[in-house]
């Protein structure tokens, strides 16, 4: 492919780029890194609609990579909480922390993805649009535009990596991949693609077989395993008692209900006042409610009228918001 598909690209993501606040405009000077960075890792299995206010409150709260450093755990993953994936909020302290001591985020993809949290992708992000490096960045939207170019029904991610850089300009190599992610997010979407709203489509083999849709072809899915957990209830006065996850594994370091370990074996809960279920990214899970009279573990009460400035991760700040509305509850 020559370079007038991707100088007609850049023109189009100039005329209908999306201003999110993690952006320069186009042809302007490249974005701070530490918000390119926060943006990325923020985006990571988490939809735009859903980042872009948070990031606002983020930036607004640690406007700076050292300012973020600066902070304590207990605050970033409480600000974090309801953005799931939390293994990403500890990757974002150690990589801070990282990054403030050296003085700057490093310009390139292979210095980037040595920090902590970092990898193939985001290194490749954060180097083209924060420092102008040409450096392939496959994203899903990325792989859905480039397959359908080039007529790829299954393509590896080196394949589409050498495409797109192939593809890539020397010049303004952010800019193009921005215009590659929201052309897949806008225009070459994975239903009902708008091709004739594309400044691609006739450079498409997809378009120009007829079938553009059908790339790339569909992922087989392993089916998500099923665990149940108990969650105790434990509340006194006003008040109600609650723990800290360890900080390893699975919503690592937040504020929970205390309880059993989950299992893949359904539990015997005759007892239980409510269940909740939530879907994690590998296996969903029942948490059934379980009221107790004593505190357990090494925990604080916390106020009821105050549970939302713990930074309860969405499981148990859904189980929090059903034992509040049960009657069972009321009737103790």
């Amino acid at each position: 492919m020559t370079a007038n598909p991707a100088t007609r690209l850049i023109e189009h993501y100039v005329d209908k780029f999306r201003p999110l606040p993690w952006r320069s405009p186009p042809s302007g000077t490249p974005p701070d890194p530490y918000r390119v960075w926060l943006s990325e890792i923020m985006l990571q299995q988490t939809t735009v609609a859903t980042v872009e206010p948070r990031f606002e409150r983020f930036v607004e709260r640690w406007p700076t990579v050292e300012t973020l450093a600066a902070a304590s755990d207990k605050d970033i993953l409480g600000e974090w909480a309801g953005l799931g994936y939390y293994a990403r909020a500890r990757n974002l302290i150690a990589c801070a922390r990282v990054v403030a001591r050296r003085g700057a985020f490093p310009a390139t993809a292979a210095e980037l993805r040595q920090l902590p949290g970092i990898g193939a992708y985001t290194s490749a992000a954060i180097a083209a649009i924060a420092f102008w490096e040409k450096a392939p960045a496959v994203d899903t939207n990325v792989r859905r535009v480039v397959a359908r170019l080039f007529r790829l029904a299954k393509p590896a991610l080196a394949e589409v990596e050498r495409r797109t850089l192939e593809l890539m300009p020397a010049e303004r190599p952010g800019d193009f991949l921005q215009a590659m992610m929201d052309l897949g997010a806008t225009i070459c979407r994975p239903a009902n693609p708008r091709c004739a709203e594309c400044p691609l489509s006739s450079d498409c083999a997809a378009f120009a077989g007829g079938n553009p849709a059908q790339y790339p072809g569909k992922r087989q899915r392993a089916p998500r395993p099923h665990r149940h957990g108990i969650a105790w209830w434990i509340e006194r006065g006003s008040a109600v008692w609650l723990v800290r996850r360890p900080a390893k594994g699975l919503l690592g370091g937040m504020a929970a209900l205390p309880g059993l370990a989950w299992d893949d074996v359904p539990l015997a809960t005759p007892d239980a006042i409510a269940t909740v279920r939530h879907v994690f990214t590998h296996f969903s899970l029942d948490l059934h409610i379980v009221r107790r009279s004593e505190p357990h573990g090494e925990g604080w009460w916390q106020p009821i009228d105050r549970l939302s400035d713990t930074g309860l991760p969405t499981l148990y700040r859904k189980a929090v918001e059903t034992m509040l509305a049960s009657d069972d509850r009321l009737a103790a």
